[in-house]
Order: structure tokens, then C-alpha cells, then sequence
């Protein structure tokens, strides 16, 4: 195990470095300059221009600017915003708890009534409530995530009164359920339908009969012996669909007014800041990374017979 994670990890490196550095070019491929837009629509004088690319290292080859990003990185240092002057991690630290909190939230969500909507159908497989399933999650998955974050608004905020239709800057916990819900519905509509088709699959197989034959309770049936093996593909999607949730949230942050990552990376494309576009992209990599290299232990964890190197 040790040594599978330590190769594992090894192997995250050159992912890190190829997604970021692709990140990184395809940010200062895009047109327009971002110290020529400090001045909006005034002239400046071109020396002053180029004073400052020169000061900030932008005059430099694009592949020299990407290893002293790198340099700077792993010192800990993200940037500096060119327009506010501000730290890129002080952005970061602002932002980015609160879009960590509306993915964990929708996250749960996702989980919880995902499994559960699975588990309900799977166990009574072609019926009715099965085939309401199916297309309950089919409209989920058909209708774009902003659409369903105006209709959220519109019916549990405007009509009912039951939330704010925009998150405050707190970003209390109770406000974000609704963009949380909204952010989470397309995965719950994939984790229950993943949960459904693997349970009743399972139902099937010999060893559930074996199961049964032996006079096992029924809880113990479903709850060890068939949830077990069902929740492999399932905790497969869920550990690629953190990362997803992570940059997923712009749009639902849009919608909510939520002053998360969203927001900064929109304010950032906006006024072509590449560090703090590339800083927070850099952070949502390695949660994806991490969040796949635990999905891969937890494989042994749900089936004794997989063993690592």
C-alpha cells in the first residue's frame, strides 16, 4: 500500500505540472494587456508600459514566467494582483472557503439523497417508482444548471419566501442550501441512476443468493453485503465530481451572487489577471488529484479482493 500510494504520488507531479502549464498559456494567449487596462480608456506612454511588464516579469519568454511561477509557488507566494495590488493568496483565502463550503454542501447532498433515491429504485427494479426515478433524473440531467438556479429563485425565494434570492457576503451556512441544491442537482441525477442500475445488478448475483440461502437478515444483506460492492462505481463518479463541483460553481455562484471562487475568476478573466485565474485553478488540480488518489484506497476498502502493490 505504501508503496502504491508513494508511486501514486509520484505520477501526480507531471499531471500538476502539465495542467498547470497549460493553464498558464492558454491564459497569456488570450488578447488584450493587463497593465495596459490599469489605464482604461487614457493614454499612457508605451516607456511607462513597459517599465511595468519589465518590474512584474511580464516582458519575459512565457516559459521563463512559468518556472518563476513555479519557484514562486512552492515558496508559498500565488502572485500579486496587478490591478488592486493585492496578494493573489489573500484573494484565494477570501474566496475560496466559501466555494469549499457550497461544493461540501452540494456534495452531501449529492450523497446522501443520491444513494438513497439509487438504493430505493434498485431494489424494486422495473416498477413503478423505478421508472419515476429514471425520469425524474433525466429532466435533471436535460435542464442546464442555470436555468434550474432561476427557477429555484423564483419559486423558494420570490414565491414562497422561504430564502434570499442572492447570498450576503457572510455567506451564512442556511444561504447557500439553495445554490448548493442547484449545484448539486446534475450529480445526484448521475449518483442515483450509477446507484440504481449497480444495485440491481448485485441483486442478481450469486453471491446475494448465497447471502440469502445462509438466512442472513435482510439489513445485514443490504447493508454490507450488496451495498458494499454496489458503491464501486459510485464512489468512482464521486471522487471525480469534487473537483467538478470546485469548478462547476461559477455559473451557480453567478446565479446567487455568492463571492467565491466564481466571481474572482470572472472579475480575474475580465481584467486578464492570469495569476489569479492560474492560483486558484492550481488549487482546485490538486483537490481533484487528491480526491482521485483516495477514491483509488477506497477501492480496497469496499472490495477485500483488490489488492495494491
Amino acid at each position: 500500500m505504501g508503496r502504491y500510494v508513494a508511486r501514486r504520488l509520484l505520477q501526480m507531479i507531471p499531471v500538476f505540472l502539465g495542467s498547470t502549464a497549460l493553464v498558464f498559456a492558454m491564459m497569456y494567449a488570450l488578447p488584450g494587456d493587463p497593465v495596459r487596462a490599469l489605464a482604461g480608456e487614457q493614454s499612457v506612454d508605451p516607456t511607462q508600459i513597459a517599465e511595468m511588464k519589465k518590474e512584474l516579469g511580464l516582458d519575459l519568454p512565457l516559459w521563463h514566467q512559468y518556472w518563476n511561477y513555479l519557484v514562486n509557488l512552492f515558496q508559498g507566494d500565488f502572485g500579486t494582483q496587478i490591478a488592486s495590488g493585492r496578494p493573489v493568496a489573500d484573494i484565494i483565502s477570501e474566496s475560496f472557503p466559501i466555494t469549499v463550503r457550497l461544493a461540501l454542501f452540494a456534495f452531501i447532498f449529492t450523497v446522501v439523497v443520491g444513494i438513497s433515491m439509487g438504493v430505493f429504485a434498485g431494489l424494486k427494479a422495473d416498477t413503478l417508482r423505478d421508472r419515476g426515478l429514471l425520469v425524474l433524473t433525466l429532466l435533471l440531467i436535460s435542464v442546464p444548471s442555470f436555468v434550474l438556479g432561476f427557477l429555484g429563485q423564483y419559486f423558494f425565494a420570490f414565491q414562497l419566501g422561504w430564502v434570499e434570492p442572492n447570498v450576503s457576503i457572510e455567506a451564512n451556512s442556511n444561504e447557500l442550501i439553495l445554490p448548493a441544491v442547484v449545484l448539486g442537482s446534475l450529480s445526484l441525477a448521475y449518483v442515483a441512476r450509477l446507484t440504481r442500475t449497480s444495485v440491481a445488478e448485485n441483486l442478481r448475483s450469486d453471491y446475494m443468493r448465497t447471502a440469502v440461502a445462509k438466512g442472513l437478515p435482510r439489513r445485514r444483506v443490504i447493508g454490507v453485503h450488496l451495498m458494499r460492492n454496489s458503491m464501486i462505481p459510485v464512489v468512482t463518479f464521486l471522487g471525480t465530481d469534487l473537483g467538478a463541483l470546485l469548478g462547476g460553481a461559477v455559473v451557480t455562484e453567478g446565479i446567487f451572487n455568492v463571492k467565491g471562487v466564481g466571481s474572482a475568476v470572472f472579475d480575474a478573466l475580465r481584467h486578464r489577471e492570469g495569476a489569479t485565474v492560474v492560483g486558484i485553478v492550481t488549487l482546485i488540480v490538486v483537490v481533484y488529484l487528491v480526491a482521485s488518489l483516495v477514491v483509488d484506497l477506497l477501492y480496497a476498502v469496499l472490495d477485500p479482493r483488490i489488492r495494491y502493490a
